[in-house]
């Protein structure tokens, strides 16, 4: 008799690294991603585009908390790095 290979459970890998929505603010599930897909290969206009959108989130204005602010520069200069690794 064969049998059905039970299917594998979900959440395994990179996927299990970052708190899905309801676990977690955004902030944190953003430092979670940014931690699992540290050395990922991405094109250097994301990144770019990142960057000025994180730069924007740190302004005052707009009214983020502190976590929210420290988060978005801690991940503006991991950006940063990864854009120019030899600065």
């Amino acid at each position: 008799m064969t049998s059905t290979p039970a299917p594998r459970a979900l959440g395994r890998g990179v996927a299990q690294l970052i708190p899905q929505s309801g676990d977690a603010s955004s902030v944190g599930r953003a430092a979670a991603s940014l931690t699992a897909l540290r050395n990922v290969t991405v094109h250097a206009g994301v990144l770019k585009a990142a960057v000025t959108l994180l730069e924007e989130l740190q302004d005052p204005a707009r009214g983020a908390d502190d976590v929210t602010v420290a988060t978005a520069a801690a991940t503006v200069s991991l950006l940063r790095q990864a854009l120019h690794p030899d600065s």
